[in-house]
C-alpha cells in the first residue's frame, strides 16, 4: 500500500497549475497511481471549479468592438457561446512505452510516454536516463538501481523528489512501495537500497551531498553531474 504522498499544499498548487512542469510530472504519475490522491484532488478541483464560477463575472473596462459585434451578456450568453460549440478536442490512445534497462522491460507511466528521455548511462548498479524537460535548475530523470545495489549515504544541497515507479527500495526510514512518493531536502539523509532492483522518477534541485568513503570524492563535481 502507497504510505507516502505529496503534501496538501502540493496538491494543492498541482490543482492550480502553480508547479514547475517537473513536479508538476511527478504529481500526475503519482496521483494515477494513488486512489486516495486521486480523491484528493478531484475535491480540490471541484473546489476550484466552484470559486470560478462563483465569482461576479464582467467585461474588460475597455472593449474595442465594431458596430455590428455587441459584447456578450457576461452572465449568460457568454457561457451560451462556449456550450453552444459541437467541437471537441481530439481523443486518442495513449500507446504504452516501455523502457529496457539491463534485460529488464517497464512500462513507463502514462505521463511519461509523449516526453522523450535519454539513453541510460550506466556506473555500476546504478543506470540514469536524463527527461526531457526544460525547467530551469531542476532535473529530472528516469533512474535505476539494479538487484543488490545501493546509492551512497548522502543528504542534499537542494530537495529530492523520488517517486518509485517499479520494484521496491527501502533506507533508513523504511520500505517504499510503487506509488511512493518521498520527498528529501537538507534536513535528511539516506542510503536508498534495493534487493531485487527498481525503476524511479526523481527530480532534483541541486547536487546531492555524499557523506561517506570514496563517494565524497564527488561532492567537488556535484554541479555537474546532478
Amino acid at each position: 500500500m502507497i504510505k507516502h504522498h505529496p503534501s496538501e499544499s502540493l496538491l494543492a498548487q498541482y490543482c492550480s497549475a502553480q508547479l514547475p512542469a517537473s513536479l508538476s510530472v511527478a504529481v500526475s504519475i503519482h496521483v494515477d497511481m494513488c486512489p486516495v490522491c486521486q480523491a484528493k484532488v478531484a475535491k480540490l478541483e471541484a473546489a476550484n471549479a466552484k470559486d470560478v464560477f462563483s465569482e461576479t463575472p464582467h467585461a474588460p473596462d475597455a472593449l474595442n468592438l465594431s458596430n455590428d459585434l455587441q459584447a456578450p451578456d457576461f452572465d449568460a450568453d457568454l457561457l451560451d457561446l462556449i456550450t453552444a460549440d459541437a467541437s471537441i478536442d481530439e481523443v486518442y490512445e495513449v500507446e504504452p512505452v516501455t523502457v529496457q534497462v539491463n534485460e529488464h522491460n517497464y512500462e513507463l507511466p502514462r505521463a511519461l510516454t509523449r516526453i522523450s528521455h535519454g539513453r541510460f548511462t550506466q556506473v555500476g548498479k546504478l543506470a540514469r536516463s536524463r527527461v526531457a524537460i526544460d525547467d530551469g535548475p531542476l532535473r529530472s530523470s528516469l533512474l535505476h538501481i539494479g538487484a543488490g545495489g545501493e546509492i551512497p549515504e548522502h543528504t542534499h544541497t537542494g530537495f529530492e523528489v523520488t517517486l518509485l515507479l517499479d520494484g521496491e527500495f527501502s533506507d533508513e526510514e523504511g520500505s517504499y512501495v510503487p506509488g511512493d512518493f518521498i520527498w528529501q531536502d537538507g534536513s535528511h539523509q539516506h542510503t536508498p537500497l534495493t534487493k531485487d532492483g527498481c525503476l524511479c522518477f526523481t527530480v532534483v534541485s541541486s547536487a546531492l551531498h555524499f557523506n561517506k568513503g570514496l563517494s565524497k570524492l564527488l561532492n567537488p563535481i556535484g554541479n555537474l553531474i546532478y
